[in-house]
């Protein structure tokens, strides 16, 4: 079994919005819809579920039938930070997912991903048991020192890193362990994943990404995805433009 865990547990207060920003409506539709119906339409994702911030369940479960999301497993609430709130989810997978099962972590607030995207990604899990949506850097990298920069860093040592993020259920509840008995939250600074993976030295491997899969945070972001959507449309309707 494939489960795609969707993390809405945020507020999005850069964004400015009245509403948590997977919440906000981009062309009269939320944009969790959007992100949710990636994972609806996929053909090897058998499950979804949600960690939704608190207050916001009802909400999320209208928007879900609305939009035909029929294979919702559960709405869990989400946790006190956003690593929290993945912990949330894989732990309402207890007694549901098995070993060998794959279980998919995405941002609601992240709809640009594709249906190829998520298939590499749960290719790359299945032969290794982990796997993050990556991309190489087209930009230029600079050290931040005050108003300058005073070392160039080679872009080839770095990759863009992005969700959707997939463990195979024994994989992910393994590292979640660790975390706890080495006290991380404690003891890092920056709780993400990623790091938590680095610093007990297990590699994330790479799975196909793209420039485009970006999460939105501020308003240009929503303006991008609007224009993303408009696009769609237009290339929808006007198919001779684009063969």
């Amino acid at each position: 079994m494939n489960y795609a865990i969707i993390i809405a547990g945020g507020v999005g207060s850069r964004l400015g919005a009245p509403v948590p920003k997977q919440f906000v409506e981009v062309l009269g539709k939320p944009v969790i819809a959007y992100t949710m119906e990636h994972f609806q339409n996929h053909p090897e994702i058998d499950a979804i579920e949600l960690v939704c911030v608190d207050g916001y369940q009802d909400h999320l479960k209208a928007i879900t039938e609305k939009y035909g999301i029929t294979k919702l497993l559960k709405i869990v609430k989400g946790g006190s930070e956003y690593e929290r709130s993945i912990m949330n989810g894989v732990a309402g997978l207890e007694g549901i997912a098995k070993l060998g099962d794959i279980v998919t972590i995405h941002w609601a607030a992240s709809p640009f991903l594709s249906e190829e995207m998520i298939t590499d990604n749960l290719r790359v899990c299945g032969e290794k048991g982990n796997a993050i949506t990556a991309s190489y850097s087209y930009l230029l990298y600079g050290s931040n020192d005050g108003d300058c920069s005073l070392k160039a860093i080679n872009r080839e040592s770095f990759m863009t890193l992005s969700a959707p993020q997939s463990f195979r259920y024994e994989v992910i509840t393994d590292l979640y362990k660790q975390v706890e008995e080495k006290h991380l939250f404690e003891t890092i600074d920056e709780r993400h994943t990623t790091v938590f993976m680095a610093e007990l030295g297990i590699p994330l491997y790479f799975s196909k990404g793209s420039h485009t899969n970006i999460k939105i945070t501020t308003k240009e972001d929503i303006d991008l995805f609007l224009g993303y959507q408009l696009a769609k449309k237009y290339k929808k309707e006007h198919p001779e433009e684009w063969d």
